[in-house]
C-alpha cells in the first residue's frame, strides 16, 4: 500500500468520524449553515458541483448510443464507475446535510406526498434512480459472467434510455433550483436559461474529467482523448457565448465590468473556459483541468457567491463541513484506484453503458 493511498484512507477516515459527530451533535453545532444560508459546502461542492464532475459516463453514452460513435466504446466503463462514486458521494453528501435524514426512504415511496411543482422532488428522485442505475450498469464488470449479467445484457436497451434520461433531467432541475432564489440571485448568475447552462456544463466537465482520470489511471492519452477534450471545448465555447449573449439580451454585461467581488470572479470563469482553446496543442492535461475548474467554479458560484440572502447573513463553511467533502472526496478516489486494479474496468471490454 502506497504513502499516497495511506493518506487517502485517513482522511477517509477522520471524514467518517465527523459524518457520526455531526449526526450526534446536530447540523447547528457541526456547519456554518443559517436561516440565511441552508444550502453549503455539501451541497454547493459535492452535491451540485460533484455530480456534474462525475458526469463522464451520461456524456460519454452519448457520443456512443446516441451519436453512434462507437470509437468511444473503451472509455464507458471507466466513465460509468467514476459516475457511480461520485454520485453515491452526492447521496451521501445529501443524507449528511439532511435535518432527518432517517426520512429519506420516504421520498421515492410516499408518492401521495409529492409535491409535482417540485424542482428539488425532482432532483431527489432522479438522483437516488440514477445512483441506482450506475450500479446495475457496472455489475457486469464486477461479477463473473452469470445468469443475471445475462438478464443485464437483454435489459441493457432500457438501462441505456435510464442513464440518458435521469441525468438530464436532474442537472437541468439543479439550474432550475437556483431561480427560486429569485433576486437573491446575482444578476450575473440569474437568468432564465440557469437549466440549459447547467445542463451545457455539466457535458463540458464530464467529458474533461475523463480526460482528467486517463491521466491518472496510467492510460495513454491517446488521440481519441484528445478529440473528447476538443468536445469539452467546444462546449465550453458554446458557454461563454451563450451565457454573454443571454447577459447583452438581458441589460446586465456592464455588471461584468465592474471590479467587485462578482464581476471578477464572472472573468474568471470565463478564461478559465476559453484557456483550453490555448493549452490544448501544449498539455491535454492542463486543458481538461480548466474544463473542469470552469465548470466546478460557475456551479458553485451559482449555489454560493452570487447567492445574496440580505444584509446581516455571511457564510464560510465551518471546520468539520470542509473535512468531511474532503474526506468523502477521499474515499472516492480510494474506492475507484481499488476498483480499477481488482476489477477489468480499463479493459474496454463489455462496457454496457
Amino acid at each position: 500500500m502506497s504513502r499516497s493511498y495511506k493518506i487517502l484512507l485517513g482522511l477517509g477516515a477522520l471524514g467518517i468520524a465527523l459524518i457520526i459527530w455531526r449526526f450526534f451533535a446536530g447540523l447547528g453545532a457541526s456547519t456554518a449553515l443559517s436561516d440565511g444560508y441552508p444550502l453549503g459546502l455539501w451541497i454547493a461542492l459535492d452535491v451540485v458541483t460533484g455530480t456534474a464532475l462525475a458526469c463522464g459516463g451520461y456524456a460519454v453514452a452519448l457520443l456512443v448510443y446516441i451519436f453512434n460513435r462507437g470509437k468511444y466504446h473503451p472509455l464507458v466503463r471507466p466513465a460509468i464507475l467514476t459516475s457511480a462514486l461520485g454520485y453515491t458521494m452526492a447521496g451521501l453528501s445529501v443524507a449528511i446535510d439532511l435535518g432527518r435524514p432517517w426520512n429519506m426512504w420516504k421520498i421515492p415511496l410516499f408518492i401521495g406526498d409529492w409535491n409535482l411543482n417540485s424542482a428539488l422532488l425532482e432532483v431527489a428522485l432522479f438522483i437516488m434512480a440514477y445512483v441506482v442505475v450506475l450500479w446495475i450498469e457496472l455489475t457486469p464488470a464486477l461479477l463473473p459472467p452469470s445468469r443475471l449479467t445475462r438478464i443485464l445484457d437483454r435489459a441493457l436497451i432500457w438501462i441505456i434510455a435510464l442513464g440518458m434520461l435521469l441525468p438530464t433531467m436532474h442537472q437541468s432541475s439543479l439550474g432550475s433550483l437556483m431561480l427560486l432564489a429569485g433576486p437573491k440571485l446575482h444578476p450575473l448568475w440569474n437568468t432564465p436559461l440557469l437549466p440549459l447552462l447547467f445542463l451545457i456544463t455539466c457535458l463540458a466537465m464530464g467529458y474533461a474529467m475523463v480526460v482528467f482520470e486517463s491521466f491518472f489511471s496510467g492510460r495513454p492519452l491517446s488521440p481519441m482523448l484528445a478529440n473528447l477534450q476538443k468536445i469539452a471545448i467546444g462546449i465550453g465555447i458554446a458557454f461563454v457565448a451563450l451565457r454573454v449573449a443571454d447577459l447583452a439580451w438581458r441589460g446586465h454585461l456592464g455588471l461584468a465590468m465592474q471590479l467587485d467581488l462578482y464581476g471578477i470572479v464572472f472573468w474568471i470563469e470565463t478564461l478559465l473556459w476559453l484557456a483550453p482553446v490555448l493549452l490544448l496543442s501544449r498539455s491535454l492535461f492542463l486543458a481538461a483541468m480548466c474544463i473542469a475548474l470552469a465548470g466546478a467554479l460557475y456551479r458553485f458560484d451559482t449555489y454560493l457567491v452570487g447567492f445574496q440572502p440580505g444584509p446581516g447573513w455571511h457564510y464560510f463553511p465551518s471546520v468539520s463541513e470542509m473535512f468531511i467533502s474532503i474526506g468523502l472526496i477521499a474515499i472516492e478516489i480510494a474506492a475507484y484506484i481499488a476498483l480499477i486494479k481488482r476489477f477489468p474496468i480499463l479493459a474496454g471490454s463489455r462496457s454496457h453503458t
